[in-house]
This record gives C-alpha cells, structure tokens and sequence, in this order.
C-alpha cells in the first residue's frame, strides 16, 4: 500500500474568497478534476470537517489535504527521449530544448514523458525544493509546444529563477503560425484568463481572471496565415492560445482553441503551431546575460515548406 502525504497549508491572501476547487488547484498545483476526486472522497478537511466543493476560503483558513497517491509505484519515470536537446548546462542549470510530446513533470493523469524523467535517466543530478516530481521546474510548456526550457539544478538557482519569472525579467520569445492575417500588424493583448466557465480543459479570456499580457509582431504573412513573433509579459496556461483565439486568429491546427482543422490537415499540424524559440535572462549564480535559440522543429519545418510557395508580397 503506497502511503499519501497529509500536507497542511493556511490559504494565502491571493486565493481568498474564491471556491475551494479553484483555490487549491492554484495552490497545490494539481488540475482540478483531481481536486475535485479528492474533495468527492472527503480529502479535504478544515477543522476536521470535510469541505464541499462549493465551500469558499478565507485568507489564513487552515485546510489538511490527504494528497493524491503516485501515478505509480515510479512516480517519475527514468526513460531517456529522443529529441531532447541539452543546449546548456552547467552546476546550476540545464537549458533545454524540449520536443513535443513531453510534460515538463509528472501529474495526475498523465503517463508519458516528462522532462524530468528524461533528464534523470540521462544522470543529471537534480536537487531543489518543493515535490520531488517537480524537481528543477520553474517555468512549463505544455505538452504540445516545443522549444526552450530552463530547468534548476540547485537549490539556490531554483529560487532565483522562480523570483525571476515571477518578477519578468526573464524575456521568453514564442513564434507561432496563427490563421488570418493580424491587423494590426504588432501590439499587445492585455485579457485577463481563467479556466472556461463550462469546460474544464480549456482557459478563456475571463472579466474576473488573472491578469495576462501578450505583446505580438507579425513576422511574415502567407496565403490565409501570419506568423507572429510573441513575447509574454505574464505566463498564465494556455496564454498564447488563448489570447490569439479570442481575436478570432487561433493558432494553426490548435483544435482545442478554435482552429480550422481542414486547414491544419493541409499542413501536416497535428498540435498548435507553437514553439519557444528564444530565452534571456541573467544566470542565477553568477550573473551572466544569457541568451539561447532554438530552431523549429521536423513538424513545423515541414508545414513551413507547404506554405513556402505562397508567401505574399
């Protein structure tokens, strides 16, 4: 029988007055189908009661959660991935380029690759604070975006970077195939985001969500597409795809958020058509400006190509 953590926590004032679900899906990081099981299976406790699901927090409420029990036996599996590039590394930090396909770490639900496993299996050694299936994480891509990812090796690079990203100066340049053409042709998308109001996988352009800016560029128009460089300000889920569908340009074969799955087919997409091609930032520990590129991937270079006689003038 696999033991299940009991971790206490005082709500923090930034999820105060919202529901229980939203709250420690936030908070613990889990999605919330699994917040909700463990809220059904009366997991969740304040003052030794179990908390529905439409309970809301207060600031400093103390709430005892009995955490969900490993994917596995393995929680993070070792399994080296082709396709994943070290671009840098050092004492501190592994920079890496992720392929798609790939988790950034193990969470409820999912059974595949992760970066994590990868990079142990591959004999990095990996030691900060926080859960152990998050080892190193401060910064995501989903599953189905490529491209750049910094991944903490100590402890102190660790905090740094996550006040880093918290305090944005760590500049993170996307590209991105979106349908249309963008008119403007640069600007910012300031939209606050939160989870869909009916659809629990998706996020959406909210009135009462967190705040979340995008600045874009057009780099190229093609027949029927632009290619848009972006550069966020905040890093909320599913941002860019969220933001770029709002404005009736959802990206390339993303499905999920809108995306013409005709015009997708036609170009080999079978994820959205993004990929974190640039990072800048200062090295933790040293101070160093460090600045990393990645080249698009096989999928993308191939769509690019079928798009190549069509470029306007």
């Amino acid at each position: 029988m696999i033991n299940r953590e009991l971790r206490t926590l005082s709500v923090p004032e930034g999820v105060a007055g919202e529901r229980i679900d939203s709250a420690l899906t936030r908070v613990l990081g889990l999605s919330r189908t699994a917040v909700v099981k463990l809220l059904e299976d009366g997991d969740i406790t304040t003052n030794g009661k179990v908390m529905p699901k439409s309970d809301r927090v207060t600031a400093g409420q103390i709430i005892d959660v009995l955490m969900p029990a490993p994917i596995n036996t393995d929680p993070i599996p070792l399994t080296p991935i082709d396709g994943l590039n070290i671009i840098f590394d050092d004492t501190e930090i592994v920079v890496i380029d992720k392929p798609v396909g790939v988790a950034a770490h193990p969470s409820p639900g999912w059974t595949g690759p992760t970066v994590v496993g990868a990079l142990m299996a591959a004999g990095y050694s990996i030691s900060t604070s926080g859960p152990a299936e998050r080892q190193g994480i401060v910064h995501r891509l989903d599953v189905g975006t490529s491209g750049l990812m910094i991944v903490a090796k100590s402890d102190r690079a660790f905090h740094v970077l996550k006040d880093a990203f918290r305090n944005r100066t760590v500049d993170k340049v996307y590209h991105a195939m979106v349908q249309g053409h963008m008119d403007p042709t640069s600007g910012t998308i300031d939209a606050p985001i939160d989870r869909h109001p009916k659809e629990d996988h998706r996020f959406a352009v909210v009135g009462t969500g967190k705040e979340s800016i995008t600045h874009y560029e057009v780099i190229e128009f093609y027949r029927g597409v632009s290619m848009v460089k972006i550069e966020l300000e905040t890093g909320r889920t599913h941002q860019i795809r969220v933001h770029f569908s709002a404005l009736h340009h959802p990206l390339v074969g993303d499905t999920t958020y809108g995306a013409d799955p005709v015009l997708a087919k036609s170009l080999a997409m079978s994820r959205p058509w993004l990929h974190a091609a640039e990072l800048h930032f200062e090295h933790p520990v040293t101070g160093e400006k460090l600045d990393f590129l990645a080249p698009y991937p096989d999928d993308l270079t191939r769509s690019l190509a079928l798009l190549s006689d069509a470029v306007l003038p």
